[in-house]
């Protein structure tokens, strides 16, 4: 009698979320394990506002990243939805990343913590920044953190040096469930060229200027053409038109600067970004309109993209 013996190949798929306090190193730790630069990276807390994908692919597996904005309590209804991002990623992990380093406080946050205790998804805990300590000092963190998170792996890892980021991927990979792929496999995010010139606008923003400014700020592309090839430009030009929004006129009147060179310094910077992004010539015009209180409007939230409950 024959016997036929079905054979499937194994596939991987898995959602692989990245959470913790802000200015951890979240989006550096999801730029290096994806392999490319989705999340703009400042010094500065809550520079991540949105959940962020980015996908890698590989013959059997794939890794759908998230990262997201730092955890914190909220003062007005875009740090809400900001919070929310956050949470949502404790409910479809596959893999959670629960993402601190050697200089943050363990205790901030506690209740987001708790919630990480009890999920059920494998949770990795991430030391990063070990750069920035002692040998002595990191053994009492691992062991702190195997007390508060006992069922989690511990990686101790700097993500800016990529030091320890391998054997984190590599542990990620094999942690995934067998599942075939959720997205095509030439997809690389989730997120629209338009957002991605938003944020590298924003970028630059949180760069340039000091307080309260940056975070009062919203940008959004109003046109994006991105134009066949002639002689002038064998490789195509993009031409971009971008609004800068703020809460108030005063803030208008610093986010363009004495003379426009304010404006000017960031839009040099941005197009710069944007070229190295896209590979090709980009015209970038910005403009500076007040949305007075855009931040706690629900309104204005979702025309942003804050998609809100």
């Amino acid at each position: 009698m024959l016997h036929l013996i079905w054979i499937s190949n194994m596939h991987q798929s898995g959602f692989v979320n990245i959470v913790g306090n802000p200015n951890v190193g979240k989006s550096t730790l999801m730029n290096v394990l994806v392999g490319e630069r989705l999340s703009i990276i400042t010094s500065k807390a809550q520079t991540t506002r949105h959940r962020i994908m980015g996908i890698v692919n590989g013959d059997d597996f794939q890794m759908v990243y998230s990262d997201t904005p730092g955890v914190l309590q909220p003062n007005y209804k875009l740090q809400e939805q900001m919070l929310e991002f956050s949470r949502s990623a404790l409910v479809d992990a596959d893999v959670l990343l629960y993402v601190t380093d050697v200089q943050d406080n363990p205790d901030k946050n506690a209740d987001f913590l708790d919630k990480v205790k009890r999920i059920k998804a494998k949770v990795f805990l991430i030391i990063n920044k070990i750069d920035l300590t002692t040998q002595e000092t990191l053994e009492q963190l691992v062991e702190y953190w195997h007390r508060v998170l006992p069922e989690a792996t511990v990686f101790p890892i700097s993500a800016q040096q990529k030091f320890g980021t391998d054997q984190l991927f590599a542990a990620i990979r094999e942690a995934l469930p067998e599942c075939p792929p959720f997205f095509p496999k030439d997809q690389l995010t989730d997120k629209s060229s338009r957002f991605f010139v938003d944020e590298m606008i924003r970028e630059k923003i949180l760069l340039n200027y000091d307080k309260e400014i940056p975070y009062s700020v919203e940008v959004e592309v109003e046109s994006f053409l991105d134009e066949e090839p002639d002689e002038q430009h064998p490789e195509g030009m993009i031409r971009i038109g971008a609004v800068i929004y703020v809460e108030r006129d005063s803030q208008k009147g610093i986010i363009i600067g004495k003379g426009g060179k304010a404006l000017k310094c960031v839009g040099t910077q941005a197009r710069r970004e944007i070229e190295a992004f896209f590979g090709k010539p980009v015209f970038l015009q910005l403009f500076v309109k007040v949305d007075k209180d855009w931040r706690s409007s629900q309104t204005r939230l979702r025309h942003y993209g804050y998609d809100l409950n």
